[in-house]
């Protein structure tokens, strides 16, 4: 298993950062690379799944209403769920707006 975030030192990482060990991405907080983030709107969204088929990382998770919003914590900000969206319910807004 790979070493908490908090312990792993640049004599850790591999060259080129390849990731060696499968199934560590769920320790780290991927989100913090992204420069935008998905906003759902929910008058729009029809709860059709394809952000959640198409999303690359999978982040997209169904909330308690059925409707599909993105795991910021592990979204990168790609934006691909925004161009699937066949209602156009998902925007791109800049991070910190």
């Amino acid at each position: 298993m790979a070493k908490p975030e908090h312990e792993i030192t640049w004599k850790d990482l591999e060259v080129g950062c390849i990731v060696t060990e499968p199934g560590n991405a769920s320790q780290y907080q991927t989100g913090d690379w992204r420069s935008q983030r998905p906003i759902l709107n929910k008058e729009r969204c029809i709860q059709c799944g394809l952000c959640y088929l198409f999303c690359p990382e999978p982040c997209v998770k169904q909330d308690e209403e059925k409707y599909f919003v993105a795991d910021l914590f592990y979204c990168k900000g790609c934006g691909i769920c925004a161009r699937e969206c066949p209602m156009g319910a998902i925007n791109m807004v800049e991070e910190g707006a």
